[in-house]
């Protein structure tokens, strides 16, 4: 059968449809993340209650989630992901023109549920029309289009929204990433090997209640939950001491430290590649703890010191998620391997939108110290929770309920 592969002539604008597409579903995901002091302010409502605008967002996805990789089977492919991307954009276009916070939070929940189409349809398409021996390749130019997306979703919405309103900013990204849906639809192929036929939901079934009761996965999927939620929430926040007093910087100024984003393409590969070497506990438990010192350096008065304790943190999540997620692949049963992915994104999404609604409590009520508490804290729990895995698994193989042990591939534990 015909795969893509770099002597295909449809290679290349695959690659570009795929990373176009991780661009727009990131860069409308998080629109409202910088200018979350701004809606707060606007609205006249604490921090953590202007923070379900992101939240609502996430949450969606994290429940649709499971929807979607149940019915992903019954659907055309390219229509599907065309769905998600095309209905996100006119949401968004939608939200520039909201006056009300619980509508707000209302569209911008139905905005996440819709996404969640995306994701997990694209890696099932990356894995069924690629050629085997370029999947790492390709599935990081996808990765790349996910960081790059949110990166200058949130720089196009901070910037725009000291010139003009945080409204027409989003607004504005909207019609951005519409546009770019057209170059979507005109690139991306029609899918060649999806078999609808081999969809079965007993099977699908059986596969999450395997993985459900799989100890050591369900224990990364934590670990997923507390990088994702602590990460999310110090950037939900960390807008609203840099807008006040002693530092008063303008949404512009405080939009342009989300560049610290690129810090994370670095690490991801870094440490990925560090962990086939030496250890993944020992490489994701190193990344929760330059999350927490990153955390403690915020806690300075230099504004300088503030914004080299958020490298830190982004150094540590990026790295810590890449070999966390890895992980889950590499305990995977085999056959199992598509319904561990997509719990691993469920508890991932979850931890952004509990965690970073909780963290606007602290936040509330103790200030920054509370942030940063709380966030330590649930790091200290995830590299707690890794080690736990990591004995688990030198015990010698992956225990299932009611099923034998079965061994796992990778000796670097």
């Amino acid at each position: 059968m015909d795969y893509l592969s770099p002597g295909n002539r449809e290679f290349k604008k695959t690659l570009i449809a795929l990373f176009l597409g991780s661009f727009i579903m990131f860069a409308n995901l998080y629109s409202t993340q910088p200018v979350i002091a701004v809606i707060s302010k606007q609205f006249q409502v604490p921090p953590a209650m202007a923070s379900l605008t992101l939240s609502a967002a996430t949450g969606a996805i994290a429940v649709s989630l499971l929807f979607v990789s149940f019915t992903s089977g019954l659907f055309d492919r390219k229509k599907m992901m065309a769905a998600a991307l095309i209905s996100s954009a006119c949401l968004s276009i939608l939200v520039g023109f909201i006056d009300s916070l619980p509508f707000l939070i209302t569209v911008r929940f139905i905005q996440g549920a819709l996404l969640a189409g995306y994701p997990s349809i694209a890696m099932a398409y990356v894995n069924e029309e690629f050629d085997k021996k370029v999947l790492g390749y390709v599935i990081g130019i996808y990765v790349s289009g996910n960081s790059l997306g949110g990166l200058s979703g949130r720089l196009i919405v901070g910037s725009l929204s000291d010139v003009f309103s945080w409204q027409v900013a989003i607004r504005l990204l909207g019609l951005l990433t519409l546009v770019m849906c057209t170059l979507f639809l005109y690139l991306l192929p029609k899918s060649r090997h999806f078999d609808a036929k081999k969809v079965s939901l007993k099977r699908t079934t059986a596969g999450f209640i395997e993985n459900i009761e799989t100890p050591p996965l369900v224990l990364l999927y934590l670990i997923g939950f507390i990088l994702m939620g602590g990460f999310v929430t110090v950037y939900n926040y960390i807008a609203i001491p840099l807008m006040a007093p002693p530092y008063n910087l303008s949404q512009t100024v405080v939009g342009f430290i989300f560049m610290i984003f690129l810090v994370g393409t670095f690490s991801s590969t870094w440490m990925g590649k560090l962990s086939d070497h030496t250890s993944r506990s020992g490489v994701i438990a190193f990344s929760l703890f330059l999350m927490i010192f990153g955390l403690i350096v915020t806690m300075a008065d230099s504004l300088v010191l503030k914004i080299t304790g958020l490298a830190f943190l982004t150094f540590g999540f990026f790295g810590g998620h890449s070999v966390a997620s890895s992980w889950v692949g590499i305990l995977a049963n085999r056959r199992e391997k598509a319904q561990s992915s997509s719990l691993y994104l469920l508890f991932y999404y979850v931890g952004s939108s509990v965690v970073g609604s909780i963290g606007g409590l602290f936040l509330q009520y103790f200030g920054w110290a509370g942030v940063v508490f709380s966030v330590s804290f649930i790091c200290v729990t995830g590299m707690i929770l890794t080690m736990i895995v990591r004995r688990m698994v030198l015990r010698g193989g992956i225990h299932v309920r009611h099923h034998r042990p079965h061994k796992v591939a990778g000796q670097h534990i």
